[in-house]
């Protein structure tokens, strides 16, 4: 008895709707994404049990580091480039093109006013290398406010609804800590948020 051969068909699967599908994901992930801004110094926060979330928009953030510099930024470029040219003109400090486009890709504010126009007269890549040692006083200038207190105060003049968030490493001296928000209670900013960890069952 011959054997009845069955005929073989090719199944073809059209991959257009799930190329389409992912390419909309794609786009829907980088348009809603949100990129961190780069720190100028590594800094690992303590933990806490406090689930507050810091806001995304509106944050003047004041970091310190381990060894107790303070930096200083914001996301909002505009405040930013505000904090410059009222710091500036108050101290009638000159800065040509390069050392504002320089000031404009940093992430943030880290150098002593002293050394300002050196700091950002140096190339990008030396830029990171020079601001670990560096970062803003808070000793008074000339018995008024500090080098750290002018740059909050331009940077509130610009946005009072900025809200403050400190990120201290878990290895920051607490004199360190103390003297920074005595500087912001001379201010009257008494409202601001510390940046942790959320603690987890296994550091109980």
């Amino acid at each position: 008895m011959g054997k009845i051969k069955i005929e073989k068909k090719d199944i073809w699967i059209d991959m257009t709707p799930m190329s389409d599908v992912m390419t909309l994901l794609l786009c829907f992930f980088m348009l809603t994404s949100t990129f961190l801004t780069p720190e100028p110094i590594k800094v690992n926060t303590p933990s806490s049990v406090s689930e507050v979330k810091v806001p995304e928009n509106n944050v003047l953030n004041i970091l310190v580091s381990p060894t107790g510099q303070i930096f200083v930024g914001t996301e909002n470029k505009n405040v930013m480039n505000d904090m410059l040219a009222t710091v500036t003109d108050k101290f009638g400090i000159q800065l040509n093109a390069t050392q504002i486009k320089h000031y404009k890709e940093d992430a943030m504010i880290g150098a002593p006013l002293s050394q300002l126009a050196a700091y950002l007269s140096l190339e990008p890549e030396k830029m990171g290398e020079a601001i670990q040692k560096l970062g803003i006083p808070t000793d008074s200038i000339d018995g008024g406010m500090s080098e750290l207190q002018e740059w909050i105060k331009a940077a509130k003049e610009s946005n009072p609804d900025l809200k403050i968030a400190i990120k201290c490493d878990a290895t920051t001296k607490y004199e360190v800590v103390k003297k920074m928000m005595s500087e912001l209670q001379d201010m009257n900013e008494n409202r601001y948020q510390l940046i942790t960890n959320l603690k987890t069952a296994s550091e109980d």
